[in-house]
């Protein structure tokens, strides 16, 4: 007799073929979505925070449409991971829980993996989403517009997430759904767990450059909106790590900081803000690289990995452990 997660898979599998002639037909996305949402009045849920003094410039008092309040509860987490995605990309959140996100590869060391989604306007997607987190139990969904221009929000979900469910975490991974992670060079090459846990850490590729004003770049930034010539050092949003301290720091900093739409220059003014530099780490690669066992032994992420080479990758990697180098 077939197991239940075996069921479970088998429907969700089913749903998503039989949704396949919809996802097909050309229609607009959340990426059409062109301004950043205007968040809806509310009611603050699930907020520990009390030491606000004045008013809040971004309330972030968006609520949640899926939750894991829960997760952390059994026993705080030595890494969350908060993974950045969006509706139809199913094929990439199945690939990362069968590979490097799978919370179960590592017995002595509790990982947590989450995505991080918004809303979607189609309302058959949001289904979908919700029915794939009834089986899963790691999405996490805020009730705002999920689009490109609101990756920032999605950002500031995740942090909010982790302060509020899972403040005694140690630390947290932010990426990307196209990213592929070598788990154990961030595990125990850089993190280390028997050492003792640092505060006010920020790590990744770090950027040093300044606005685009080109209104035809994916990463204009207009005058009035940041009127200097220099961006604050920022990590480059494929992926940075940081101690589960930080989280909210840069939350309560981001409720009185003017909101940008480009989600890791956001972060770097809210860290400047901090006092907080980021460290460069040569190992966070925000652009593909060719692979090949050795190059990938060294590095803690690489960007634009279809879920087919992120299987490949994994798969290659924990059959060849005894090669060397």
């Amino acid at each position: 007799m077939p197991s239940k997660v075996s069921c479970l898979y088998l429907l969700t599998v089913v749903c998503w073929a039989s949704a396949l002639w919809y996802l097909s037909v050309s229609r607009p996305s959340s990426s059409d979505v062109g301004q950043l949402t205007i968040p809806i009045r509310k009611s603050p849920k699930n907020t520990t925070f009390s030491n606000i003094r004045t008013r809040s410039l971004n309330p972030h008092d968006f609520g949640y449409l899926i939750n894991e309040a829960k997760k952390c509860e059994a026993e705080p987490p030595f890494l969350v991971i908060l993974i950045s995605t969006t509706h139809k990309e199913f094929d990439a959140r199945q690939a990362i829980r069968e590979t490097w996100g799978d919370e179960s590869t590592f017995p002595d060391v509790r990982v947590i993996t989450l995505f991080l989604l918004g809303r979607s306007t189609d309302v058959v997607l949001n289904q979908m989403v919700e029915q794939e987190s009834q089986i899963f139990h790691d999405v996490v969904v805020e009730d705002f517009i999920d689009s490109y221009h609101n990756l920032t929000l999605k950002t500031l979900m995740g942090l909010r997430w982790v302060a509020t469910f899972c403040p005694k975490a140690q630390y947290v991974l932010k990426t990307d759904s196209d990213i592929f992670v070598n788990m154990e060079n961030l595990i125990f090459n850089l993190l280390k767990p028997a050492t003792k846990s640092r505060r006010r850490y920020f790590t990744g590729y770090v950027i040093n450059g300044g606005p685009i004003r080109d209104m035809r770049s994916k990463w204009y930034m207009p005058r009035d909106l940041y009127p200097d010539s220099k961006y604050p050092p920022f990590c480059s949003g494929t992926g940075y790590v940081f101690s589960a301290d930080v989280a909210e720091l840069i939350y309560q900093t981001s409720l009185h900081t003017r909101l940008l739409h480009l989600e890791d220059v956001y972060v770097g003014v809210c860290l400047r803000k901090l006092g907080i530099h980021p460290f460069q780490n040569s190992g966070f690669n925000h652009w593909k690289m060719a692979y090949s066992l050795c190059r990938y032994r060294r590095v803690v992420t690489v960007h634009q990995i279809s879920p087919e080479e992120m299987h490949r990758i994994w798969n290659d990697m924990t059959s060849k452990k005894h090669l060397k180098c």
